[in-house]
Formats: C-alpha cells, sequence, structure tokens
C-alpha cells in the first residue's frame, strides 16, 4: 500500500506546482462539497498560499450537481477559513454554490449526437443530449478541480471530468449518463476504469473552451482523511494516475458473500440520496437473498433536492423500469438511476419483482414512508454495532464507516 503524506509533505508538493500555469490567469477552483472524505482544508490553504500571488483572480465554486445549496458558514468550514479571515485574507475571493435548476445560470456549449451517444454507450442510449454547464465559467480563463478519486457506482471512479459533469453542469447530460450507467448496473460498472459514462463525461469536457486543469488525489480508507497520493495535470492524465491508485486502496477483496451486511452512513451523508452509497459499496459482496442494513441513525430524509419523485416511483431494480418504460420514461432519469443503484440488481417478470438483495433502512425515516418506496424498516435503536463485529466467518459482515471503499469478490 502507498505510504501515507504527512501534512509537510503536503505542502512541499505545493511548492513543486508550476506557477507559469497560474500567471495572471483568472482561475475558477471547482471542489467537493461535504459529500466527500477530504482534507479540503489543508489542500485549499497549501494552494491558495502556492499560486494567489501570481493569479489575476481566485474563486471557488462548489461542485454541488444536485445536492442542496451550502451556506457561506459551511462553505467556509469545509475550506477551513475563519471568520476573521474570511474578510481580511480572502475578501476577494468568491464562495459559490453551482445551481443546477436555474437556466439563467447554465449555458449549452455543445451537443452530443444520437450517432455519439449510440457508439458511446455501445447501443444502449441513442438521442441528442445538450452539454450544458454554468455560466460563470465564461468569466475565467481557468478550471481548475481539485478534488478526490474513489471508486463510483455511475461513471467507475469519481473525479477529474466529473467536476464538470455533473458537478457543475446543466440536468440533461446529468440525467442521461446516470441512467446509462444505471442500464449497465452499478455492479457492473463501480470500481471500473473504462466505462461508457467516463467516456461521455471525457467528451463532454472537450467542449469547454477554458483551460483545463486537475488536481486530484486518493484518501485514505480509513476516515481520517489522510493522504495517499496527489497528482496535478490536464483532468484525464491527473484522474488516470489517481484512479489506478485508488484501485489499490479503495477495492478490498473478500473471498465470499456475506448474508448479513451492517453497512454504517457517516454523518455526511444526512439524506438517502447520499446515504445509497452505503449499499453501493458493498452490493457486490453481499449474498442472494441476504440483506444489507443501512444505519443511519442521524438519518431524516429521503432527498432533500429530489423527495417528490422518488416518493412517487420508489425504490427499485433496473428491470422494473425498462419493462414498464412508458411508465416511467418522464421522470428524471437521474432519479431513477439513483432508485435502481439503492435497492439493487433484480428481475421484473409478469408483474412481480425479485430484487437480489433485501435492503433495509435504519435511521428516522418512519417505517411507513420505507414501505411505501420499497425499503424495509429497522428501528435503529434495536441495533447494537458491536453485536455484529468480528463475525466475518459468520457470514456477517461490519463496516463502520461505508460509502468510500468498495468491496468485490476477489473471483469477480
Amino acid at each position: 500500500m502507498a505510504e501515507i503524506l504527512e501534512e509537510f509533505e503536503v505542502r512541499q508538493w505545493f511548492q513543486q506546482l508550476p506557477l507559469e500555469d497560474f500567471e495572471q490567469k483568472k482561475v475558477l477552483l471547482i471542489v467537493p462539497d461535504y459529500t466527500r472524505t477530504a482534507p479540503l482544508a489543508l489542500l485549499f490553504d497549501s494552494l491558495f498560499k502556492r499560486i494567489r500571488p501570481v493569479v489575476a483572480q481566485l474563486d471557488v465554486i462548489f461542485a454541488l450537481g444536485t445536492h442542496p445549496p451550502m451556506s457561506e458558514v459551511q462553505m467556509c468550514n469545509l475550506l477551513g477559513i475563519e471568520d476573521k479571515e474570511r474578510t481580511r485574507l480572502f475578501y476577494q475571493t468568491q464562495l459559490i454554490n453551482h445551481e443546477w435548476d436555474r437556466p439563467e445560470r447554465l449555458t449549452t456549449i455543445g451537443t452530443l449526437t444520437k450517432e455519439e451517444t449510440s457508439e458511446i454507450s455501445d447501443g444502449l442510449l441513442s438521442i441528442d443530449v445538450p452539454v450544458q454547464i454554468n455560466s460563470r465559467v465564461s468569466e475565467y480563463d481557468q478550471l481548475l478541480v481539485l478534488g478526490p478519486v474513489f471508486p463510483h457506482e455511475v461513471v467507475g471512479f469519481s473525479g477529474g471530468n466529473k467536476y464538470f459533469f455533473p458537478g457543475i453542469s446543466g440536468p440533461d447530460l446529468l440525467n442521461f449518463f446516470h441512467w446509462l450507467g444505471a442500464l449497465i448496473t452499478n455492479v457492473g460498472i463501480i470500481g471500473v476504469k473504462d466505462t461508457p459514462v467516463r467516456r461521455v463525461v471525457d467528451r463532454a469536457a472537450t467542449m469547454i473552451q477554458q483551460e483545463r486543469k486537475a488536481i486530484t488525489f486518493v484518501v485514505t480508507p480509513d476516515g481520517s482523511a489522510r493522504l495517499h497520493g496527489l497528482f496535478y495535470g490536464t483532468p484525464e492524465s491527473a484522474w488516470n494516475e489517481a484512479a489506478d491508485l485508488s484501485g489499490n486502496i479503495h477495492i478490498k477483496r473478500i473471498e465470499k458473500p456475506f448474508h448479513t451486511v451492517l453497512s454504517c452512513a457517516p454523518p455526511m451523508y444526512d439524506e438517502v440520496w447520499t446515504a445509497g452509497k452505503c449499499m453501493y459499496k458493498l452490493e457486490p459482496v453481499v449474498a442472494d437473498g441476504g440483506e444489507l442494513i443501512i444505519y443511519a441513525p442521524h438519518l431524516k430524509s429521503v432527498s432533500k433536492t429530489h423527495h417528490k419523485h422518488i416518493m412517487s416511483i420508489g425504490y427499485h431494480c433496473r428491470d422494473y423500469f425498462t419493462k414498464q418504460w412508458d411508465k416511467f420514461k418522464d421522470v428524471p432519469w437521474g432519479v431513477l438511476a439513483h432508485s435502481t443503484h439503492v435497492r439493487g440488481t433484480g428481475t421484473f417478470e409478469n408483474g412481480v419483482e425479485n430484487c437480489r438483495v433485501k435492503v433495509t433502512l435504519a435511521s428516522q425515516v418512519p417505517p411507513e414512508v420505507c414501505e411505501s418506496i420499497n425499503l424495509g424498516y429497522r428501528d435503529p435503536a434495536t441495533i447494537n454495532v458491536e453485536d455484529y463485529a468480528n463475525r466475518e466467518d459468520e457470514g456477517v459482515l461490519l463496516v463502520r464507516k461505508a460509502g468510500e471503499q468498495l468491496y468485490r469478490l476477489k473471483d469477480e
């Protein structure tokens, strides 16, 4: 396993960034929100001290995708900016929420044609897709991504150009490639580098007129936000190196599947929309007919943004939707994709759905709501986490901080 970088080594690394790449440029820094483990305060401070003296402007936009907007206090906390520093050191730095649902904040930079989407998706989908991005990018010379790389249920590995799409993009492309990922299935795509969805994201990024750069990194799988590696270059090259390292760091190979998995959601997953990652990363090692429990006693919400749609359709396997397509085709495809990823693989024959895994939610979401959206319910107060510890030989797995490390069977 790669060595863990100490703080002084991280700061030294940033001192090697070539200043000529940034001189007199207006730079828009694109960073993750609170749903990703990252030592963002350390990284932002190191980067700011290195390039701020030479750039013409340095602003920060949070790659929310369709996640809820953050307050300035939340933004400053993530970046490690104290109150007194905001007005003294960072008064020239704009902190910006991406606004995916405001058409006036989006600009169309191109179109993926039917021919292109058919070729990229190996014929799974064939439609014209407008490529939209946050209109603010036109105010800058360079777009600089600063974000982690993990195994990812939609694109294979996160990071790189994914910070543009869906990070600061419009909904059309987001819905298209999330559904493409769902058609391939979570198990078929997660932790795979070369995927049709990654090719969609990279193709869309070539339509961006501004210069694109990226600093990618790989964090330790223990949740401590320490770093195993940092990479700088184009979004494609920096992502490629980080994805190789993430594949070694973040994928745990297991001999045989488990009949019971307690997948503990960290506090940063405060709605099922993000806590679903506790299923995504563990689905490959749950036995047929087994149960995965998303243990999230802090969680109260299904989705702040997409609640209405999820409550309408519930959680189902892919075939439930594809075999009733006329009924569901007008639901945002990104929501359909989320639904299938949380529920996992299964079949739908003769009007009967048969999902491979039982998915149980142990949270503050009431039992009647869980039932209405096709999830099992468990009162979190009845769960003693330690009862699930050290029982792998019995077919029981406890994952204390789920959502970022991928578990796979060794022979798959």
